[in-house]
């Protein structure tokens, strides 16, 4: 499997379609900036082969900004500065990557995770898609989502009239169980600690223990694994209303173990792969002080100066990330099991993955070849219009950005067809339904 530049045209043409507004000069510079992709990792035995290959260091090319345009400025929060859950963007908001105000069009957010972090344009189009569907304005003027709380996103000042909308989208601090979820490495579950957006340093502290000095990327975040799993334990043993659903579970939780090492790691001709040092662990962060006295100011993420992101032909897509994924499954199963507690603490019950997809996937198997990948897809493309439901007049039209973006992912797999789901069989879980309103 390739990411050749017919499948990555196929992707940003899908999404130029859904967004009509995106103009042909946008598109031009995204498909220049990952038309260099290499082999897609699934197509390696070793999970972690794609980690292994060597890459050349380009200082030039790898030199991330933090000068000039991009040089850092604070948040005003008091003035209605949007900062939120993912350390990652409130960074790029600071830098200018992204509109300082922390509302940014979709576009806008694509070209940024590429060109400060190097994430490729499979997942950061996807993850800003899926953002402005299910958080933002899909039907705007200008499609995006605000990267802390609640939001209009008719972007730059326009109103919700008229765009299809019927309320103030949630932003991503409002997003538990549909983006935000439980068991994040450095935020609170959103019952035990009344947010879902503020780091805890107590969970950061241990984050910063895990991490392995003075060793490459890849192998600091095979060392997390442990730190990982007591985080998912952690949710088991204190929250009641935990529930650990296909996205914001299975797929997103992760991510706050695997991004770092990926995407926050300096790289060098000494770690042509990147190295996650603490210091730059604490400036993407917004963590001063000693290890035993941090400090933690919310909003104030930062990229460090003299900072090299990953090599060009290296970045970081959505079948990379999925092997780290599953990296962790395969040591413990029920990190990809749907689920939650019951009411009580250390009640973890996983859904049977047959019965809901009405024996379409099978959870013993979701770790073999693409059926991670077919079964969180298509589970999310399945309950979109019942969780949309309210937040559009047209939920037919909001999706399609989605639907897009999804066909996109998937093309070329072979999934099976998911034809429905069961959805009675979240109704155990009293967590399923308890969101927030929009902080």
């Amino acid at each position: 499997m390739l990411f050749s530049p017919i499948t990555l045209l196929v992707l940003l043409v899908s999404f130029a379609t859904a967004f009509p507004r995106m103009d042909p000069k946008t598109l031009q510079q995204l498909l220049k900036r990952d038309t260099n992709l290499k082999a897609c990792p699934f197509a390696h035995t070793d999970a972690h082969e794609h980690n292994k290959r060597q890459t050349r260091f380009d200082p030039v090319a790898q030199k991330v900004s933090t000068t000039g345009k991009y040089a850092w400025k604070a948040p005003n929060l008091e003035a209605g500065d949007k900062r939120g859950p993912c350390p990652g963007l409130n960074a790029l908001a600071n830098h200018g990557y992204i509109p300082h105000s922390g509302i940014a069009p979709a576009t806008t957010l694509i070209k940024a995770l590429g060109e400060a972090y190097g994430m490729a344009l499979d997942l950061a189009t996807f993850l800003a898609v899926y953002g402005t569907v299910f958080n933002g304005d899909a039907l705007s003027v200008t499609p995006g989502y605000s990267i802390g709380g609640p939001a209009n996103i008719g972007l730059l000042g326009g109103a919700l009239s008229g765009t299809g909308i019927t309320r103030t989208p949630s932003g991503l601090s409002g997003s538990h169980n549909n983006y935000e979820g439980d068991t994040s490495a450095t935020r609170g579950d959103q019952y035990l600690f009344g947010n879902n957006d503020l780091l805890q340093i107590p969970f950061f502290q241990q984050y910063y223990d895990a991490l392995l000095e003075n060793t490459p990327a890849p192998q600091q975040y095979s060392a997390l694994f442990r730190f990982r799993q007591s985080r998912f334990n952690y949710s088991i043993e204190n929250n009641p209303y935990f529930f650990f659903p296909q996205f914001a579970g299975v797929l997103v939780a992760p991510a706050g173990f695997a991004f770092p090492p990926a995407m926050m790691s300096n790289h060098s001709a000494q770690y042509p792969q990147g190295y996650l040092d603490k210091e730059t662990f604490k400036s993407f962060f917004a963590v001063t002080g000693k290890s035993g006295n941090f400090k933690y100011r919310p909003g104030h993420e930062r990229i460090p100066d003299n900072w090299y992101k990953r090599a060009i032909g290296t970045e970081y897509s959505i079948p990379a990330f999925l092997l780290d994924v599953l990296e962790y499954a395969r040591q413990d199963p029920r990190l990809l099991s749907v689920g939650g507690n019951t009411g009580t603490p250390n009640s973890f019950t996983g859904i049977d993955i047959t019965a809901l997809t009405k024996g379409v996937f099978n959870g013993a198997t979701l770790a073999q070849g693409n059926n991670l990948q077919c079964f969180i897809f298509q589970l999310i493309q399945a309950e979109a219009p019942g969780v949309l439901t309210g937040l559009y007049s047209d939920v037919t039209k909001a999706l399609q950005p989605l639907t897009d973006s999804i066909s996109g992912a998937l093309g070329g797999l072979g999934c099976p067809q998911l034809m429905g789901l069961d959805e009675s069989l979240y109704e155990k879980y009293p967590g399923y339904k308890k969101n927030p309103v929009g902080l």
